[in-house]
């Protein structure tokens, strides 16, 4: 049941009530490429044909909107559910470094399997576990029947008020779930003791990273100044430098630049405190990076933060439609792909040596 509500709560309808792209399936066309932490599988995945990642986002929507309602269809659909999820949690973790979050999503998914279900892990000769076990349940069963008493009748009774009562007292929020003015936790939201999550339910299209910059130059505004990039342990930065792959460790400073790249310094005081630390050298936050371009030297007699928005790595774009070839073909010769569309014979390239 937890395994249905993290990924039916915490992803499927934060995603279909979210950004757009997740109802036009064209969100995996950039998910792989703004994620907080990419990894080296994530440059494959992004460079997919157009129509694998329409494939990505219509699973992504089966997996997390359908396949968690198969825990109540009886014992074979719910070890099917558990075992979808399993493999789900398991293609994210090779797509991405998303901290420990999909290795602890597997653990409730592992419910999933009865004990029929992971007998073959134990074993089953003469004195075995599963022998022991087996005469254990022959004879429990041969030995005197329970009797019904009133606190068993009670309990039943309990337990049928309380399901009564929590589906009462579901009803209003399952209405503001499906309500277009949604009102989330509006009641305890004032008391500060939670928060709510969401995982992607709103997409970036492009990629910008705050980049800590350091100078020992006297005059930091002089046009020769030069400044020096700090570089993360894992955190995009140096377009050289291959992603790396940390999952599930988690380098959380790597992770609060993503969110820092998304507000001005204002809103994230503890990078100008990160940024102090710098320039006195401070060994601790020195420390939380991969590279400190004054290692050795006298610390920086200047910081300075710089937002950059790293190049957009197109991936394979689908195959234009009939709208798109006329609207082209208006305003100029229409590109190669459209001529079949269009009816008109695609132009010949230069003759080749020899015809």
């Amino acid at each position: 049941m937890l395994a249905a509500l993290l990924q039916t709560g915490f992803g499927g309808l934060i995603k279909i009530r979210g950004d757009r792209c997740w109802r036009d399936l064209t969100c995996m066309d950039f998910h792989y490429e703004t994620q907080p932490v990419p990894n080296p599988m994530a440059y494959v995945l992004h460079r997919s044909p157009w129509w694998f990642h329409r494939f990505e986002t219509l699973s992504n929507h089966f997996l997390e909107l359908v396949v968690p309602f198969f825990v109540f269809l009886g014992r074979s659909m719910c070890i099917l559910h558990g075992a979808l999820q399993i493999l789900f949690q398991v293609v994210l973790i090779i797509s991405g470094n998303l901290s420990f979050l999909n290795w602890l999503t597997i653990v409730p998914s592992l419910a999933c399997f009865d004990d029929a279900t992971l007998a073959f892990l134990f074993p089953s000769g003469p004195g075995g576990l599963k022998d022991r076990v087996l005469k254990m349940q022959e004879e429990e069963a041969q030995g005197p029947r329970a009797v019904q008493t009133y606190g068993c009748v009670a309990r039943r009774l309990v337990n049928l008020a309380m399901g009564v009562l929590i589906a009462g007292l579901s009803v209003p929020v399952v209405l503001n779930l499906l309500s277009p003015r949604q009102i989330m936790n509006s009641s305890f939201h004032p008391l500060r003791i939670v928060n709510t999550y969401g995982a992607f339910g709103s997409i970036t299209k492009e990629r910008t990273e705050v980049i800590l910059q350091g100078t020992a130059s006297p005059n930091a505004s002089a046009p020769d100044a030069e400044w020096k990039d700090y570089e993360f342990k894992c955190k995009p930065g140096d377009l050289r430098r291959r992603p790396c792959l940390i999952s599930p460790y988690h380098y959380r400073l790597d992770w609060l630049m993503w969110f820092a790249a998304f507000q001005t310094y204002e809103h994230n005081e503890w990078i100008i405190h990160l940024a102090g630390k710098l320039l006195a050298n401070d060994a601790q936050a020195l420390s939380l990076l991969g590279v400190n371009p004054f290692e050795g030297t006298a610390p920086p007699r200047s910081d300075a933060l710089t937002n950059r928005t790293l190049p957009h790595l197109p991936a394979e774009p689908p195959p234009p439609t009939l709208e798109m070839c006329r609207t082209a073909g208006a305003t100029g010769p229409a590109p190669r792909p459209c001529h079949h569309l269009l009816g008109a014979p695609a132009p010949r390239g230069p003759p080749s040596e020899g015809s």
